[in-house]
């Protein structure tokens, strides 16, 4: 059965190349541009894993987080944090909001993050 994958992720460029190669390795994924929409589609559907940006239009990423940790309905759903932000503070805050890991998007290629779905969905 194909994992769903949900992309919370303002740039359009990057949210379609990374559902292009996540959809190549039998992922199922979605893409909301915005936080709000994002929450939306938590509520509305089950997913394996969300790839969460932090820099989004209306609510930010780590607002976003907070908010699925706190229901009980999303509260286990992986969250992959894929930023730009790479300070030491945000990614502790980060994860220490609950998020499964914190990959800056300079640091890795497309191809580096869907190994990282795969090895988060593993475990």
């Amino acid at each position: 059965m194909e994992k769903k994958i949900l992309i919370i992720e303002d740039d359009k460029f990057l949210a379609q190349l990374l559902a292009k190669k996540l959809n190549q390795e039998h992922f199922h994924s979605l893409i909301t541009p915005t936080g709000e929409e994002g929450l939306k589609k938590t509520e509305e559907e089950n997913f394996d894993l969300i790839i969460l940006d932090l820099l989004l239009p209306e609510m930010d990423g780590f607002e976003v987080l907070k908010k699925i940790k706190e229901n009980e309905k999303t509260k286990r759903i992986p969250i992959l944090i894929l930023s730009n932000l790479g300070q030491k503070e945000e990614i502790k805050r980060g994860l220490e909001l609950g998020a499964t890991d914190y990959l800056v998007k300079a640091n890795f290629t497309p191809n580096e993050i869907v190994e990282k779905v795969k090895v988060i969905l593993k475990s």
